[in-house]
């Protein structure tokens, strides 16, 4: 466990490193927020063997970690970014070694801490993730909400209105809808160990007020967040992975790797927001190859830059 300093005193934050590589050392972000890391562990079967060293990390709040009551001032997003600075010092991790890998809300996160503090950062990843809240509820809006059953649709709607979120109806319509379609495209039943307990450990104290309730956008704390335009001032080698049954639209996120000068696009034709799981192959081999080639490695296959999306 790391101590991290915050406005309302110590706490602790879970870590855990897998393999050991003085090059390459990839802190992983996870999304929520409020998910734990579990949902990572997609990784094991392929990172280890790579020779890529990895740490886990649960984010205060999260499962792992301390849980303190979130305050205002505790969700604010600059302490999230400082407590993910205060955890790279405390792993001593720096420019020569430093990856940091965010996916989801940790994306966002990984963009706002690159922003600040990429004089200490090796390469980045973002994954599953828009530069803008207000064009990914746009993209909700009109591109994903259209393609759903009209009285699905209809429904999910009424019930959101009724402020109903806890209604076993809710997920009852979202699942087979939205999360089998969006989030990861296989049925509930079959989905992996790790996510089922992700989704079981997640803590809604966190999501909720960042996030908001409704799984068909963002109403939260992160509601008006944008990056678009400063995303040029991203300079460290960046790969940016987006998939085309994603809840975030993967021609923005291809727009993303154009707009930072040192950026890449990986494209995941079968995938959803959870690609490492539905589309695993094309995204880890992605994933894998950048991080040799920022390495000076050879690669199986050099990603252009960036690839096209036919999607």
């Amino acid at each position: 466990m790391i101590e991290i300093t915050t406005p309302r005193g110590p706490f602790k934050v879970w870590t855990k490193r897998v393999g050991n590589n003085p090059r390459i050392k990839l802190l992983l972000l996870h999304g929520g927020p409020g998910f734990p890391h579990e949902y990572f562990e997609a990784f094991d079967d392929y990172l280890p063997s790579e020779g890529i060293e990895y740490v886990y990390y649960d984010q205060l709040g999260s499962y792992y970690s301390d849980q303190p009551e979130m305050t205002d001032e505790m969700l604010a997003l600059t302490r999230f970014v400082d407590e993910v600075e205060q955890v790279r010092r405390a792993l001593d991790l720096d420019r020569n070694n430093f990856y940091l890998f965010g996916q989801s809300w940790g994306g966002l996160l990984a963009i706002e801490y690159a922003l600040k503090h990429q004089d200490r950062m090796k390469a980045l990843v973002i994954s599953n993730m828009m530069a803008s809240i207000p064009q990914y509820n746009d993209y909700a809006e009109n591109v994903l909400m259209p393609a759903m059953d009209p009285q699905v649709l209809a429904e999910v709607k009424r019930l959101e209105a009724d402020g109903k979120y806890e209604d076993p109806r809710y997920l009852e319509l979202l699942i087979p809808n939205h999360y089998e379609e969006h989030v990861i495209r296989m049925p509930m039943d079959q989905w992996p160990d790790p996510l089922k307990r992700a989704f079981d450990h997640m803590n809604p104290k966190v999501y909720i007020p960042m996030q908001g309730p409704s799984e068909l956008g963002a109403s939260g704390r992160i509601a008006d967040w944008d990056r678009t335009t400063d995303l040029k001032k991203i300079t460290v080698p960046t790969l940016v992975i987006g998939a085309r049954f994603d809840t975030m639209d993967p021609r923005h996120m291809e727009w993303m790797a154009n707009e930072i000068p040192n950026g890449q696009y990986l494209y995941c034709p079968n995938g959803s927001h959870l690609a490492m799981y539905d589309d695993q192959r094309t995204y880890m081999r992605g994933l894998i190859d950048f991080i040799q080639g920022v390495d000076g490695l050879p690669v199986r296959t050099r990603l252009s830059r960036p690839q096209r999306n036919p999607g």
